[in-house]
């Protein structure tokens, strides 16, 4: 449904910090599912752990966070918003590590939107189990100016 070309044409986020490698799912106004193959060659793999390689949860919520924001921004990019600011992470959890070989599905439902402020409830498995999960919330912005009014 859209490649990574195309998902960094909506969000700025680049290696070896862009987390999502394509969307394979999108109701544009409520719900979205992205992908992440986590290699072995991945940056933090070199400190998180060597000899026994764990994707680090912060990174797992990032990655969600970020298929968040091409929902964001692809349900209100026609109303010149061009930023997506994170406000608030509830009830995070993880439930099982995230190794070198295993493919993330992000799931993300847009559970609340009050103008330009979003809730999100985000979900990562692995193969069919959950690994972690959490409660975003967002606000779009126009640019990076809006984040310090």
């Amino acid at each position: 449904m859209m490649d990574i070309d195309e998902i960094k044409k909506i969000i700025p986020h680049r290696y070896p910090f862009l987390l999502v490698d394509r969307v394979v799912e999108c109701d544009m106004y409520s719900r979205i599912v992205g992908i992440k193959n986590v290699t072995t060659n991945e940056p933090f793999f070199q400190g998180h752990f060597p000899e026994y390689p764990i994707m680090p949860g912060v990174l797992i919520i990032e990655a969600l966070a970020q298929v968040a924001c091409i929902l964001a921004l692809k349900t209100l990019k026609k109303e010149g918003h061009g930023s997506v600011f994170f406000t608030g992470i509830d009830g995070a959890k993880f439930r099982q590590p995230v190794r070198p070989g295993d493919q993330l599905r992000l799931e993300l439902v847009k559970i609340k939107q009050r103008g330009t402020l979003f809730r999100f409830q985000g979900s990562a498995y692995v193969e069919d189990k959950l690994a972690a999960e959490c409660t975003l919330q967002a606000m779009l912005g126009k640019d990076k100016g809006d984040l310090v009014k």
